[in-house]
């Protein structure tokens, strides 16, 4: 599973139809909507433009106070995306995250907190090593990120969200089927016009220019 992340590296992916060319990893050079939900501090507009003053001493605590039961499946994808690009310029921070949100999945609790305890680690993870890539620095852990998506899906099956970010997780993946069902599940879920719905074809653009023709192209 690593070694299918690590594929997608910081080359300059074609993408689909049209030869669309997308450079950087998809988990991180492309911010989410988010209809302004909080999250961390950022500089600019650009992907990478992270805020240069951010304490990233507090990167751990302020990631975690954004992620809670309430927020969002695509407002914590945007929150993890800026972590990870964060953490990939400092490794400490990163690490700290990642312990952070381990012990929040060792916590338990009820079905709804474990499954987005486990959603949490699993993007960041892969959220992280791609940034680290991104930058060029070694790979920071072992941890199967999609695996854990996969197993907090578990729990919930029917959320649309959910099955965006492992549709994201899986676009390089040698498993086209995965891939193909998490980004059926996702459209099938979002209402025109919704927050879900706009970032689907955002992200997936070279498979529709709308909800409707993303929908016709899933197989």
């Amino acid at each position: 599973m690593n070694s299918r992340i690590a594929s997608v590296g910081i080359a300059v992916i074609m993408l689909g139809l049209g030869g669309l060319a997308l450079a950087g990893p998809p988990l991180v050079c492309f911010p989410f909507e988010t209809n302004g939900q909080p999250s961390l501090p950022w500089g600019g507009v650009a992907w990478h433009e992270s805020s240069a003053s951010y304490d990233t001493t507090k990167l751990a605590s302020d990631t975690v106070s954004l992620l809670g039961n309430d927020v969002s499946v695509i407002a914590r994808m945007e929150t993890l995306r800026r972590a990870g690009i964060y953490a990939a310029k400092d490794q400490r921070a990163g690490a700290e995250l990642l312990a952070a949100l381990k012990s929040r999945v060792k916590n338990g609790g009820d079905r709804k907190t474990v499954a987005y305890a486990l959603f949490d680690l699993g993007y960041y993870a892969d959220t992280y090593r791609q940034a680290s890539m991104a930058n060029k620095r070694p790979e920071p852990h072992q941890i199967d990120g999609y695996s854990l998506v996969a197993k907090a899906l578990e729990g919930e099956p029917n959320n649309p969200e959910m099955h965006f970010a492992a549709a994201l997780m899986t676009a390089h993946s040698n498993n086209k089927k995965e891939h193909e069902h998490h980004l059926e599940q996702a459209a099938r879920g979002a209402q025109e016009g919704s927050l879900l719905a706009r970032n689907l074809v955002s992200h997936f653009q070279w498979r529709g220019k709308d909800l409707k023709t993303l929908r016709a192209s899933i197989k």
